[in-house]
């Protein structure tokens, strides 16, 4: 029998332990660890027999987990990233977001729910983890790449979408509705909780955004990093507890917004890494503390229902953003890319499920339901990642209809008939224009090199060709884009996008097609790098090695070494 006084000790040391066991083994099972720490929670949970941790504990830890996990992504919100992306990214996600809305709530009107409750339950299941998909991201080297940067613009308009229904959530409870005037009701209890949210959102951005930012340096100057670390985490804290005692504000929203008055400091970047670990912790506490409101019986009793959220999450809302993707006439690999990325649901899903259930606005069956269908859907996340390039080479060689919608009467996807031929005849075919393509290009323009760009990005290829850069809007791993490019006329093919996966298949197209054509690429990865260039395709740069090259060279040269030294 546990003493009541260490309860606390009890409950950390179970979650956090069970947490660390059930996460490795999802790892070593090619799973996102989140579905170890949901499978921890269900474990030490009250649905399962056992030690039961205490639900009420675990539920404040998970509200500080909650707050951390919205300060994080307050801090690395990218105003500039979004904008970057805006013309898919801003009505893509809100048009995604609809149709999964939508489906989730007919699912949830046909079983006799409320329509408020229902509006919640598809909302909850129209919404993607930024953690999931970043982490797919980056294990594929795609956080850099077009298809990477529009897959994250979109999720951050998700959460932003997200953000304003927690505002509003409580604005339609039953408890707020019927407190308010009877013959104004739901209007006013909106316009009252949107007045203190405006309140708030000024104050912050009036006076936290200079005020905070000065203290945070002011703790820096100390030169102690506990103190620096307090003065991170007790402004994310501090700010979230106070919003909710002042201005009637969630938690998870003062939370965000202390993270994005941090961002207007010079050391956010220090802010982020150092408070990393310890929302990292917690985090994996929120995750835990959601499994164990998980009642595992739903699968047994409710089978239908959960494969019917299951196809909602992983075919419904990804093949509306997938035609969305094909009708914006972006590549067939960025919208299978982007589907796959959102084929998942996760924290914010969970944070809209339970605020949903606390203030009795859906059944708690909703949340059973969600997050069995969070959990089976990031199990199956990897996997379709795995299958894009299945995919879209089946799709291209069979769906006239993905070829229609992907390149097709598209004044972007060909050159136009204006460009000079002789800009045409032993150019270098440039593929990426990101900030590597970019830097590559003010070189050769201020050579006098011609070259041609290839890139996905339809808004860089608007502005090239703005400023009279030849530029083709495209896959390259799709040979009509090189054609296009006119590859078999190009002195050279240099990749610089950063998606290694697609670079076997260019250099494939340009060696068919002009078998002389010299070749240089850029990976992310070491191996591959040096089979590529046992392969003698050209030269290959890997970032961390080049990087390296480049460092150890200038610094011989300072020391006066000659070239006979360097490496």
């Amino acid at each position: 029998m546990i003493p009541h006084g260490v309860n606390l000790i009890a409950t950390l040391a179970a979650a956090l332990g069970l947490a660390l066991a059930m996460g490795y083994l999802a790892h070593r099972l090619r799973l996102p660890p989140l579905v170890g720490y949901l499978a921890a929670g269900i474990v030490i949970g009250p649905a399962t027999p056992g030690f039961v941790a205490d639900g009420e504990l675990a539920r404040q830890l998970a509200e500080i987990g909650v707050m951390l996990l919205m300060f994080g992504v307050g801090l690395h919100f990218s105003l500039e990233d979004l904008l970057a992306v805006r013309r898919i990214a801003l009505p893509g996600a809100v048009v995604q977001m609809t149709v999964a809305t939508a489906l989730g709530a007919a699912a949830a009107r046909s079983w006799g729910w409320t329509l408020a409750a229902s509006g919640v339950f598809g909302l909850a299941l129209s919404v993607a983890s930024t953690v999931v998909l970043l982490r797919a991201l980056e294990s594929r080297a795609m956080l850099e790449a077009v298809n990477g940067r529009i897959a994250v613009g979109w999720l951050v308009v998700e959460d932003l979408a997200t953000v304003l229904a927690l505002v509003l959530l409580p604005a339609l409870s039953p408890g707020a509705v019927s407190s308010s005037p009877a013959r104004h009701g739901l209007p006013v209890t909106l316009l009252v909780s949107l007045g203190r949210v405006g309140i708030f959102v000024a104050l912050m951005w009036i006076v936290g955004r200079r005020l905070f930012p000065k203290m945070l340096w002011g703790i820096a100057r100390t030169g102690s990093r506990e103190l620096f670390i307090l003065g991170v985490i007790a402004v994310a804290i501090g700010i979230a507890y106070g919003s909710a005692e002042l201005f009637g504000v969630s938690f998870a929203l003062g939370a965000f917004f202390s993270g994005m008055v941090m961002r207007e400091s010079p050391l956010v970047h220090r802010a982020a890494e150092e408070s990393l670990p310890l929302r990292d912790a917690f985090s994996v506490l929120f995750f835990v503390s959601v499994g164990m409101l998980f009642e595992p019986r739903v699968l047994a009793q409710q089978p239908l229902r959960v494969l019917a959220v299951l196809a909602i999450i992983v075919v419904g809302k990804s093949l509306a953003a997938f035609f969305l993707v094909l009708l914006f006439r972006y590549p067939l690999n960025t919208a299978l890319t982007v589907s796959a990325g959102l084929a998942q649901i996760g924290e914010f899903s969970f944070i809209l499920a339970g605020l949903g259930v606390a203030l009795g606005i859906m059944p708690a069956m909703g949340q059973s339901l969600i997050l069995a269908g969070a959990m089976i859907s990031m199990a199956l996340n990897p996997l379709v990642f795995r299958a894009i390039e299945p995919a879209q080479n089946w799709i291209r060689a069979r769906s006239r209809l993905a070829q229609a919608l992907e390149r097709p009467d598209d004044p972007l996807a060909a050159l136009p008939t204006t460009v000079d031929l002789d800009r045409l005849t032993g150019q270098v075919v440039l593929v990426g224009y990101g900030r590597v393509g970019r830097r590559i290009g003010e070189a050769l323009t201020v050579q006098g090199i011609p070259f041609v760009v290839a890139e996905e990005d339809r808004e860089i290829v608007e502005g090239l060709r703005a400023r009279d850069i030849p530029a083709v809007c495209g896959d390259a791993s799709d040979p009509a884009v090189l054609i296009q490019a006119h590859i078999h006329r190009a002195r050279l093919l240099v990749i610089a996008a950063p998606d290694a996966l697609q670079v076997r298949r260019m250099i494939e197209t340009a060696r068919t097609v002009n078998p002389r054509i010299g070749i240089i690429a850029r990976t992310h990865s070491e191996e591959e790098a040096d089979l590529l260039e046992k392969e003698n395709i050209g030269k290959v740069f890997f970032g961390e090695r080049e990087l390296a090259r480049s460092m150890i060279q200038h610094v011989l040269e300072r020391y006066g070494v000659g070239s006979q030294h360097r490496s």
